[in-house]
């Protein structure tokens, strides 16, 4: 079986949506494909040749298509060109991993549509046509793949056929994300940045309101003044259409200069940046995933995160959950782990152990074996 595997919409692996293809192509390797017939292509803009480049593990192609390097130019060619460069290229099967921006209109060759995103946080993305057209791709789409229950509720909510959907959650890269980095320094080496400790770590692209920067950027200065404590607020993450909006927050903010936004963190450093920090926090309403949540357990950092979207299903009675509306709850909860070092090292043992049931390895089983079906 030949399979294509598009890489557009990815956002050259710096978003949730690159760390799925980069980890789903590390996890393609010879054996695994030799095992189960496979030949995997990759296709996409020539400027993300080496994003998702292949270790010496892998036999993965890659197809270069000749499109301009803009959102509009790369919808263009998925809804006129795409289903016939799939069945030109001789694919038995393709996988969309950013099916939430990029699908063809219709399907000349069988497919599966990788959604990580609520239709709500979508809508507020894209205009109501957009939408619609969405709607439309999901609904001819032979399969879809769903980031979490949520998604999969989701969707059925919005018309989508429950018998073409399968859940399967994202992995984690135990091999990358793993107890024990922070170490006793003052500072973290997480290149390209060295951090003062202590800090606490929110990972996620500037992408939009629902991700709650406002609330958190509220509740860490209200922590401030209440206590007067040493900690900072690291921002990571990529820019995006909230940025401008992320960053007037911060410089207007009180405590200014105890926050940090970092911008892109190279994936390698992730592990570093969260093992040194006193907490992860995510506040992100509505979130489909919550990979950073599940990557911050593997460290064996606490977690505090918004008791909404996919994130307890995610975290189970592990993290420490708050309502992401409430400034003063947020606060709180950060004031609690600072006063209860016993409680915040029990949270991190909890989510090392409850990170040990997402592998990316499994991921990529499942989701081969649900194309085979």
């Amino acid at each position: 079986m030949k399979i294509g595997i598009d890489s557009f919409g990815c956002e050259h692996g710096k978003s949730g949506l690159g760390s799925f293809l980069i980890n789903l192509v590390e996890n393609l390797t010879v054996e695994f494909t030799k095992e189960n017939n496979l030949k995997v292509e990759l296709f996409g803009s020539e400027l993300d040749r080496y994003t998702y480049a292949p270790s010496s593990e892998n036999t993965i192609t890659y197809n270069s298509v000749s499109v301009d390097d803009t959102y509009k130019a790369e919808l263009k060619w998925h809804l006129t060109k795409c289903a016939k460069f799939c069945k030109r290229n001789n694919y038995d099967y393709v996988i969309f991993p950013a099916a939430e921006k990029y699908l063809p209109k219709k399907f000349l060759v069988p497919s599966v549509a990788v959604i990580n995103t609520p239709f709500s946080i979508i809508l507020a993305r894209k205009n109501q046509k957009k939408l619609k057209t969405l709607k439309k791709s999901l609904l001819r789409v032979e399969k879809i793949v769903a980031g979490s229950k949520f998604i999969k509720d989701d969707l059925i909510d919005h018309g989508i056929p429950e018998e073409k959907i399968r859940v399967i959650k994202s992995g984690i890269d135990h091999k990358l994300f793993f107890p024990g980095l922070g170490g006793d320094d003052e500072y973290i080496d997480a290149k390209p940045f060295s951090i003062k400790k202590p800090y606490f770590i929110y990972s996620t692209k500037l992408s939009g309101a629902a991700k709650n920067h406002e609330n958190l950027i509220k509740a860490f200065s209200l922590l401030k003044k209440q206590t007067g404590c040493p900690h900072r607020l690291v921002i990571a993450g990529s820019e995006g259409e909230y940025s401008q909006i992320v960053h007037e927050l911060a410089y207007n903010c009180e405590y200014a200069s105890d926050i940090l936004l970092t911008g892109f963190f190279p994936r390698e450093s992730l592990p570093m940046l969260y093992s040194g920090s006193a907490a992860c926090i995510f506040p992100a309403d509505g979130e489909g995933v919550g990979l950073p949540v599940m990557e911050s357990m593997a460290c064996g950092i606490p977690v505090l995160c918004s008791n909404s979207g996919a994130l307890p299903e995610v975290g189970g009675d592990v993290p420490v959950y708050f309502n992401s509306a409430d400034v003063n709850e947020i606060a709180e909860k950060l004031k609690m782990i600072i006063d209860d070092p016993e409680l915040a090292a029990e949270k991190g043992r909890a989510g090392v152990e409850r990170s040990k049931i997402y592998n990316w390895s499994d991921t990529v089983k499942q989701i081969i074996n649900f194309i085979c079906e």
